[in-house]
C-alpha cells in the first residue's frame, strides 16, 4: 500500500492503520486551519477566514466519525 506521505509502500493492506492515519490527517488539519483562520481575520477577510471554518468544520467531523468507526471495529 503506498502512502502519498511517505512516498513509500508499507508493504501491508492494514485498513486499521489508514483509519487512523485518515483521523490523524483530519486532526492535523484542523489545527493547520485555525492559523489559517486567524491570518485571514488579522487581514480583515472574513470571507477567507469563513471558508476555512467551513473546511475545519469538515475535518473536525471526519476525524469524529473515523474514531467513532474505529473504536466499532476494534470492540467487535
Amino acid at each position: 500500500m503506498t502512502h502519498p506521505e511517505l512516498g513509500e509502500i508499507t508493504g501491508t493492506k492494514d485498513k486499521d492503520y489508514d483509519l487512523i492515519w485518515f483521523a490523524e490527517t483530519c486532526l492535523r488539519n484542523v489545527l493547520r486551519l485555525e492559523v489559517y483562520i486567524a491570518d485571514a481575520e488579522r487581514e480583515g477577510d472574513q470571507e477567507l477566514a469563513e471558508l476555512f471554518r467551513k473546511a475545519q468544520h469538515e475535518s473536525r467531523k471526519g476525524a469524529e466519525q473515523a474514531k467513532a468507526l474505529l473504536a466499532a471495529r476494534l470492540t467487535s
